[in-house]
């Protein structure tokens, strides 16, 4: 790192912290201690008004009311760009580590104090799903062969609005009004919600928020499924306990597939391997698994499809048997007869 460099990054480091000590400056640029206090001299002597206080509790902070000139990002495009180095944290491997950094810091530096220290909780406020395991198409855990890339479809500009409104609901405390479309209702409902946060799952955008009539209550809704929304007046109270990076690894279907169980259950007979393969699957691993022998299971979830629930029965194949509905168990029987058919005839 050019000197240039490392002096202005100690500046960003200065602004992001109350108190510095030199030795962890060092540590952070990997510089030696002497380096640190020369470049701190040279801000000093740029005019950039330093305090360096001594003890096991001191270092080096900047004082009350510093501010570094503004980059050239308007408010919303510096946010889009730190949501986007977000992002970046949750990839397997991240190229240019520590230049990210630096640019998370200069955005940061750049955004005026409220807004600023809204968004470096940004991991609380924003969550992206890591790619999850498919049960009917695994991929190898080794020797894997890359496939070739395929362009992305652009996002839908209605989808891309809710999420802008919503974010920015979250981050000024403001209420949202929407009118939202469910595949469980006849029509649209209205939801008058106080917005927590949001997260990227299997290339869909998640709403996460507490609604107004069951305000303990946190619930998520599907953005494309939004058909309007509007922000209100701040809330007059704000929840400081949420934090989406609890919610993922798919956590947050758990309560929703509790729902879908209760509404729609269906119960499938099978035996613990099948049960522990089902475990390792995004979706079925949230279903309720209860042991009825020594090497089987009673599967149970929620759904409304019957095609869904056939078509993995018969992926499971030998040792998967459908309980419930009785009426579904009749369709598979007579769709097994005609397969019998088919492999006896000549």
């Amino acid at each position: 790192m050019q000197r240039f460099d490392r002096v202005f990054g100690i500046l960003l480091f200065l602004r992001s912290k109350p108190s510095v000590p030199a030795s962890e400056l060092a540590r952070h640029f990997e510089v030696s201690t002497r380096t640190i206090y020369r470049d701190l001299e040279t801000l000093s002597v740029s005019g950039v008004p330093l305090y360096a206080q001594r003890g096991r509790q001191g270092g080096v902070r900047l004082l009350p009311g510093y501010f570094l000139p503004p980059l050239m990002f308007t408010q919303s495009e510096a946010i889009a760009l730190l949501l986007g180095l977000t992002l970046q944290k949750s990839l397997r491997a991240i190229p240019f580590p520590a230049e990210r950094e630096m640019a998370e810091k200069k955005l940061l530096a750049a955004l005026p104090d409220p807004l600023r220290s809204v968004l470096t909780k940004a991991e609380r406020l924003v969550g992206f799903e890591k790619t999850p395991n498919d049960i009917f198409h695994p991929e190898l855990a080794q020797h894997e062969s890359p496939l070739p890339s395929t362009p992305q479809e652009q996002p839908e500009i209605p989808q891309s609005r809710t999420i802008t409104i919503f974010f920015q609901a979250v981050l000024e405390s403001k209420r949202v009004l929407m009118q939202y479309a469910s595949p469980y209702r006849s029509h649209a409902s209205e939801v008058l919600m106080e917005p927590q946060g949001l997260f990227w799952d299997r290339d869909r955008w998640y709403l996460a928020g507490n609604p107004v009539k069951h305000e303990q209550v946190l619930r998520f809704w599907r953005a494309d499924r939004v058909l309007d929304i509007k922000p209100l007046q701040p809330m007059s109270r704000v929840h400081n306990d949420f934090d989406v990076r609890a919610h993922l690894g798919r956590n947050w279907l758990q309560s929703a597939m509790e729902q879908w169980r209760q509404r729609s259950p269906v119960k499938i007979r099978l035996s613990r391997a099948q049960a522990e393969r089902l475990g390792q699957d995004w979706y079925y691993r949230h279903a309720h698994f209860e042991p009825v022998a020594q090497d089987q299971m009673i599967m149970t979830f929620g759904e409304q499809d019957p095609e869904i629930v056939l078509e993995l029965v018969r992926w499971l194949g030998p040792g998967a048997e459908l309980l419930e509905p009785l009426i579904w168990r009749e369709r598979m029987r007579e769709e097994l007869r005609q397969m019998l058919t088919s492999y006896t005839s000549q």
